[in-house]
């Protein structure tokens, strides 16, 4: 491996690693040495800056929200509004990067996995601006509650691909993903869409969400004129979580707070929290990190009313920073998140994504107990138009219902 590729770290502390078929190991040696080369080449990171400005509109605003902060009575709350970038989610910010990267590599074709939809979106709209053909994997499951998003996928030109496998969500997307890749390494690059998976997937993914994190250093020094005191997100894999945090990690004096799916309870196969209890470590999908497992190492079945934290694992950057105690989990319920969905948006015109809307109920929680000079930012990781088919038949079932019941028959 060339120095440039040794250059990425490919463990954090005892996890992460690249666990995968020897047939893979080529092809993911390639893609550390492109990464390292790019990230150090000025033209390809000029062209990336050039799009995330021109194309996707960042910097996305860092937005105080007043009336949220009143009613709460206690620190000052800042929203980073990543639902404003091109594709409504933070996902575009690797989408577009790893498209760039694609066709350093000169690959003609890119694979994703998506759960909720929003990275599926991204990498179509990243292979659409790149003339790049694409297959997206895609929980069964997921696909009926996500369609807004497929069929945005579809109109964009690429394929959706229904996975029928285990619980039909995203882990078993991320599994037929690299079965497919497998087949197919020569012309074929995997945009992996959280921050984890095999060396250097973890890094890589990071490493383009960091624009996040940036662009709130700049906004909260101009606007307050000091760093946050808190950091909140919402925690699946780990992307927009290790987005905001990472051009942080290395401040004193920042709390941060990982918001996970608490789902229906604790029960197996009822949450998506890994670190509600005692956490487990594992090997699967190619890397090694904290997993919801069984005995024999299996991984369980999850639930979450939000498809993009509907998953066994977490990013190994993020399993090491909770050893160290720099990361704080909590575990929020459906029911939290859809309370909170509703309160922000009643009260500050903001829909958030059933995803983000986990990382507003914890700084919920969090918010009265802190003093008010101190200040939090909680990163609104998309927005909430994707999960019209959740949301309506939660919070106004009969309604949508009806509806959804008039819309078959005046088709009939």
């Amino acid at each position: 491996m060339s120095r440039i590729s040794q250059m990425l770290p490919r463990h954090f502390g005892p996890y992460g690693g690249r666990y995968v078929p020897e047939m893979l190991v080529p092809a993911l040696k390639e893609l550390a040495q492109g990464y390292g080369q790019c990230k150090q080449d000025p033209q390809f990171q000029a062209q990336l800056t050039d799009l995330y400005h021109n194309y996707c509109g960042r910097p996305t605003p860092l937005y105080f929200a007043d009336k949220l902060t009143k009613v709460l009575g206690g620190c000052k709350i800042y929203l980073k509004l990543e639902g404003l970038a091109h594709t409504g989610a933070h996902k575009i910010n690797n989408a577009l990067g790893q498209a760039l990267l694609a066709l350093r590599l000169g690959k003609t074709k890119i694979i994703a996995e998506t759960g909720a939809g929003q990275h599926g979106l991204a990498s179509a709209t990243a292979a659409a601006r790149c003339g790049l053909q694409c297959t997206v994997f895609m929980g069964e499951v997921d696909i009926r509650r996500q369609y807004p998003n497929v069929y945005a996928m579809k109109l964009l030109g690429a394929e959706v691909i229904p996975v029928t496998d285990g619980t039909k969500t995203l882990k078993d997307a991320v599994n037929a993903t690299l079965k497919y890749w497998i087949q197919h390494l020569e012309d074929t690059h995997y945009i992996l869409g959280s921050a984890l998976g095999p060396f250097p997937f973890p890094v890589i993914v990071r490493d383009f969400q960091s624009i996040i994190g940036r662009e709130v250093r700049t906004q909260i020094l101009e606007r307050e004129k000091r760093l946050p005191n808190h950091l909140v997100a919402c925690v699946g894999g780990g992307s927009n979580a290790m987005g905001l945090f990472h051009p942080f990690l290395h401040e004193s004096g920042i709390r941060f707070h990982g918001a996970e799916a608490g789902g229906r309870g604790p029960k197996i196969g009822d949450h998506a929290a890994r670190f509600t209890n005692t956490p487990k470590v594992g090997i699967a999908q190619g890397y090694k990190s904290y997993f919801l497992q069984n005995d024999h190492g299996q991984l369980q079945d999850t639930h979450s009313v939000s498809a993009g934290l509907d998953y066994a694992g977490v990013g190994p950057e993020l399993a090491w920073l909770y050893d160290q105690q720099l990361v704080e989990f909590s575990a929020i319920t459906d029911a939290q998140a859809l309370e909170a969905f509703t309160i922000l948006t009643r009260l500050e015109g903001i829909i958030p994504a059933l995803e983000s809307a986990h990382a507003v109920a914890r700084a919920m929680e969090l918010a009265p107990t802190l003093p008010q000079d101190e200040i939090m930012v909680v990163n609104i990781s998309g927005r909430g138009d994707k999960d019209i088919f959740i949301t309506a038949r939660e919070l106004d079932r009969n309604n949508w219902m009806a509806f959804l019941k008039r819309e078959v028959e005046d088709d009939q």
